[in-house]
C-alpha cells in the first residue's frame, strides 16, 4: 500500500502524520539529458530525472547529481563520483547514464567506447556494489535527428545558443547519432551482471512514432515570440522541454519496473504534478486544477511546497495525492 495520502477535495499536511519505513535513495549520474535545470525566468528546459520523482512513490527517493556537460570521465575526475559515492547506503540505487559528451573530442571529456569509457561504466557499477547499493546502466537517450549527413561531433551544450531556423531533413527515420557509444553500458551490463535499461531504443521508439513534426513538441524547440523565456525561439534537438522529459521519465520508470521487481511496486504515473521547483509539469496548483477537464475523475500529485487551497469548480472531480512535505493550507 502506498505511503502518499490522497485526499478528495479534502487538505491536510502530511508532516507528523505518517510513520515512514526505510526510504531507499536512488542516486543519479549523468549529462543534461538527466540533469536538473534552473527554472529562473521561467526557462522550460528539464532533464528526464529532474522530474523523475514524481514517477515514485515516497518509499525511494531521488538524488539527482547528473550535471549539463559532463561524461564519465569528467564526472570522475571533478570528484562529482566520489561525493555521490560517499553517500551511498546498502540498498540504495545508482542510475547511470553518459555517452553524449564521451563522444566528444576534448580531452577533459572524450572516453572511447570498448576501452576508457567501458573502464569508467566499470568503476560506477564496481564502487556501487562495494557500498551495498545497486547499480543500473542506461544507454543514452536518443537525439532528434531526421538528418543523414548529421555533424560527427554536436555539442549538446552549444544548442542552448541556437536561435530558431528552419531543420535540415533528408530521411523520414531517425539517424543515429551515438555509435558504438550505446552498446558500452549493455555490454559492462552483460560483463557485470548488471540490470541494462535500452534508454536510447525507448526514447528512439517515442520520437519516431510522432514523426518529424510531432517529436519537436518533446524538445527545446520553439519559435521566435512562442516561449517568453527565449524570445528568439531556439532549435535543439538533445534538450527536452517540460512535456517531453515527463514523457520520457514515464516510459523509463516503466522500463525500470519491468527490470528491476523490487521497484515495480513503487512506480506510478501522474497526468498532472506540482512542484515549485520545477519537478512536476505544473508550477503552481491552481493552473494544474484549471487545466483538468470538467467532469474527470483525475488525480494530482504535490510534489513539494506550502500551497493556498485553490479555487475548484464543481464540475471537476479531483483527488490530490500529496507527497511528503507538501502542505495545502486551509483558507
Amino acid at each position: 500500500m502506498k505511503k502518499i495520502l490522497c485526499t478528495l477535495i479534502v487538505f491536510i499536511s502530511l508532516l507528523g502524520l505518517t510513520s515512514y519505513t526505510k526510504v531507499v535513495t536512488i542516486f543519479m549520474i549523468g549529462d543534461s539529458t538527466m540533469a536538473d535545470k534552473n527554472i529562473n525566468n521561467g526557462n522550460t528546459e528539464r532533464g528526464w530525472g529532474m522530474v523523475l520523482q514524481g514517477c515514485f512513490d515516497d518509499h525511494l527517493l531521488v538524488d539527482n547529481h547528473a550535471v549539463n556537460g559532463r561524461s564519465s570521465k569528467s564526472f570522475i575526475d571533478e570528484d562529482r563520483w566520489q561525493k555521490v559515492l560517499d553517500k551511498i547506503k546498502p540498498g540504495d540505487y545508482v542510475f547511470i547514464q553518459f555517452g553524449h559528451n564521451d563522444e566528444k573530442l576534448s580531452p577533459d571529456r572524450h572516453t572511447v567506447p570498448g576501452s576508457t569509457f567501458d573502464d569508467n561504466l566499470r568503476k560506477f557499477v564496481t564502487e556501487t556494489r562495494s557500498k551495498g547499493g545497486i547499480p543500473v546502466l542506461f544507454n543514452s537517450v536518443v537525439r532528434r535527428n531526421f538528418y543523414l549527413e548529421n555533424s560527427k561531433e554536436i555539442d549538446d551544450e552549444a544548442l542552448r545558443n541556437t536561435t530558431y531556423s528552419d531543420e535540415k531533413i533528408n530521411s523520414d527515420t531517425l539517424i543515429d547519432t551515438h555509435g558504438a557509444y550505446l552498446f558500452s553500458p549493455l555490454n559492462v551490463a552483460k560483463e557485470l551482471n548488471v540490470t541494462f535499461i535500452d534508454a536510447n531504443k525507448i526514447t528512439h521508439d517515442i520520437e519516431q512514432s510522432m514523426g518529424i513534426i510531432g517529436s519537436r513538441k518533446l524538445h527545446m524547440w520553439y519559435k521566435p515570440g512562442e516561449n517568453p523565456a527565449i524570445p528568439n525561439g531556439r532549435h535543439d534537438n538533445t534538450h527536452y522541454n517540460i512535456y517531453g522529459a515527463h514523457i520520457v521519465a514515464n516510459a523509463l520508470a516503466d522500463a525500470i519496473a519491468k527490470k528491476i521487481p523490487d521497484l515495480k511496486k513503487h512506480v506510478w504515473h501522474f497526468d498532472y504534478v506540482v512542484s515549485k521547483y520545477g519537478r512536476g509539469n505544473y508550477m503552481s496548483l491552481q493552473s494544474a486544477v484549471d487545466a483538468v477537464p470538467n467532469g474527470m475523475r483525475t488525480k494530482i500529485l504535490i510534489l513539494d511546497g506550502t500551497w493556498k487551497r485553490p479555487t475548484i469548480d464543481k464540475s471537476k472531480n479531483i483527488k490530490f495525492c500529496m507527497y511528503r512535505g507538501a502542505i495545502v493550507q486551509n483558507n
